[in-house]
């Protein structure tokens, strides 16, 4: 199921994963809250939650709360007979994973029932790769959250790379703002991560993939 029509140019693997039985899923955008980071490649996992309440969830979901138990703004509600929770950790970035794990607690959600969605460096602007486990690839807020809860956990992996220009430290590229180029795109971003985990709520077991939706 998508949102809108798929690009051919994009690969899948034979490895795939379940969600498993739980009827609760919980969707994690990474970011830093602030509006000094607003619009940074960096925070492009609390644009994607942000787009997917707003563009396909809005009326099934609760208003945001900041949540202080939770260290987080969170919202939640039914889609088609599976509870759905959103949340966007306010720890900054690399404390994620102590919101993550009091969510999850608290809810009594299993890890592999959790999809966290971020950017990364090592994937090209233009693609989003969904994978379950692997490295942090140097990514503080994932790291984070792997050490508190494991790394069972679906990935919605953002491509904003690569680094430009080369020598350009890499902290100061992803707390920067897309380019122009790159905003033009980040509607068909959102439709496609939409699309993502509007599957993820309908399929129990999704392929491990890579997408692309430049147009």
């Amino acid at each position: 199921m998508g949102l809108f029509q798929r690009k051919d140019q994009f690969s899948i693997s034979k490895q795939s994963f379940s969600i498993g039985a739980s009827k609760t899923l919980l969707f994690v955008g990474l970011g830093n809250p602030g509006p000094e980071y607003s619009g940074s490649r960096h925070n492009i996992g609390f644009e994607c939650i942000d787009a997917f309440f707003a563009n396909r969830a809005a009326g099934e979901l609760s208003n945001w709360t900041d949540d202080a138990k939770f260290k987080a703004l969170t919202c939640s509600g039914n889609i088609d007979g599976t509870r759905v929770i959103l949340a966007k950790p306010t720890t900054y970035m690399n404390l994620s994973g102590e919101s993550v794990e009091l969510i999850l607690n608290y809810y009594k959600i299993p890890v592999g029932s959790m999809v966290v969605v971020h950017d990364e460096l090592d994937i090209n602007f233009g693609q989003i790769k969904t994978s379950i486990g692997g490295s942090s690839a140097g990514h503080n807020g994932v790291q984070s959250v792997m050490d508190k809860v494991g790394d069972g956990f679906i990935r919605l992996r953002i491509g904003i790379g690569p680094k430009t220009p080369p020598q350009i430290d890499g902290a100061d590229f992803v707390l920067a703002k897309f380019n122009i180029e790159e905003q033009a795109q980040l509607e068909n971003l959102f439709k496609e991560v939409a699309a993502n985990l509007t599957e993820l709520i309908y399929n129990p077991s999704p392929q491990t993939e890579v997408r692309s939706f430049l147009v």
